[in-house]
């Protein structure tokens, strides 16, 4: 009830791109993930986070992952996609670091830095060069122009409305490259990035 004791309607809280009705190829541009991929994560996180059941104001555990999945893939800020998904900024806020707090909660699942046997050595091979320590590898992402195939060209479409291949590329303090990922060629076909990658180790292409 408000102060007026006339009462309020429990707000309708929605994600941007429903999993159910939409297509694949929507599902992927809105949240970088695909379906199957993104109800994995919500399974995997909806113990961690407030189920709300009593509260007829909570947000919907699906909404929150959703909603912060597509505030992750957008780079957009707090007040628009916390508008989209019917909440407001300090709301989404909150959402935010609930589901960012659960994710680390299960990253040491997804994400492992295969440890080299000198591993001492690379550390101080990279301390050496910037004075940081205890770093064991640098990673960084590019995007490499191509012409697109006449088949799925839109998913090769980037922000920029140009064509290209995102790579994510991990090497040594001497250049050496530990770990190439460029498997994602095609979006809609994509495997869900929860799968273990084999790292492998190239020379001379940093």
């Amino acid at each position: 009830f408000g102060h007026s004791g006339v009462m309020r309607n429990a707000p309708s809280y929605r994600p941007l791109v429903d999993l159910e009705t939409n297509e694949e190829r929507h599902i992927i541009m809105t949240y970088r993930l695909n379906r199957l991929c993104i109800k994995k994560l919500v399974a995997h996180l909806k113990p961690d986070l407030l189920p709300g059941l009593r509260n007829p104001h909570a947000i919907p555990r699906t909404v929150q992952v959703l909603s912060v999945l597509h505030f992750l893939a957008s780079g957009s800020f707090q007040v628009t996609v916390g508008l989209a998904a019917g909440s407001s900024q300090p709301k989404f806020c909150e959402v935010l670091q609930d589901v960012l707090d659960a994710i680390l909660m299960h990253v040491h699942r997804y994400i492992r830095f295969s440890l080299p046997p000198d591993f001492p050595t690379v550390k101080a091979a990279f301390y050496n060069i910037s004075k940081v320590p205890h770093v064991i590898g640098a990673i960084d992402g590019t995007r490499i122009a191509l012409v697109p195939p006449r088949i799925n060209e839109q998913v090769y479409r980037n922000r920029k409305s140009t064509y290209s291949l995102n790579v994510q590329v991990v090497c040594l303090a001497d250049q050496y490259i530990t770990h190439v990922n460029a498997k994602f060629l095609h979006l809609e076909e994509q495997q869900c990035p929860c799968n273990d990658v084999t790292a492998t180790g190239r020379k001379g292409l940093a």
